[in-house]
């Protein structure tokens, strides 16, 4: 018998002072059974992050949402659609494989990766130069640290804030915070 995702539910306000975004997310987030908190609060952060995208790319008019991610490997963690149905924005988290990072530049006008844990550097060195050629492609690198102490937000039910100013991602539940600096490595 096959091992269910556990559910989480996620009210998340964001504050992206550097982009004039503000807003509030009722989200709920499928954790897969072979995904760690960590991972999972990572893909939450992605979305955080480009929340702004729905009022900057798709003018209010878009749909922002978790995609099936580890359970199907031909969709994002992570998409924007416009009201056409049009994939605007394809986000990755971990340390994925260039066959499908590339084949996402030819299906979204935008791919972003959010790589993290103690393994990225190895994974960068051993991909950045098979993805060189994609030009509508980003890779991000969360900090370990980071990314470590936002396993101890996550909560079956959250309310969560997540403010964006000079680059720099606050998520905190009112308790505790993370501070999040991304290294942009392409």
């Amino acid at each position: 018998m096959a091992l269910k995702s556990t559910i989480f539910k996620a009210n998340l306000a964001v504050a992206d002072i550097d982009h004039g975004y503000y807003a509030d997310h009722a989200l709920t987030l499928a954790r897969h059974p072979s995904e760690t908190d960590e991972r999972m609060m990572i893909r939450l952060v992605a979305l955080a992050l480009n929340a702004h995208q729905l009022q900057d790319i798709c003018k209010g008019d878009g749909t922002l949402a978790f995609g099936a991610g580890l359970s199907n490997v031909d969709e994002p963690d992570v998409w924007l659609r416009d009201f056409t149905g049009q994939t605007r924005l394809w986000i990755e988290v971990g340390q994925p494989e260039d066959k499908p990072v590339i084949k996402a530049c030819g299906k979204a006008d935008q791919v972003i990766v959010y790589c993290f844990n103690h393994a990225a550097e190895i994974w960068w060195r051993g991909i950045e130069n098979k993805l060189t050629r994609p030009q509508n492609l980003s890779v991000y690198r969360v900090p370990t640290a980071a990314s470590q102490a936002l396993a101890a937000l996550a909560q079956r039910s959250m309310q969560l804030q997540a403010t964006i100013q000079e680059n720099t991602l606050t998520l905190g539940d009112g308790a505790n915070s993370v501070d999040i600096e991304l290294l942009r490595w392409k």
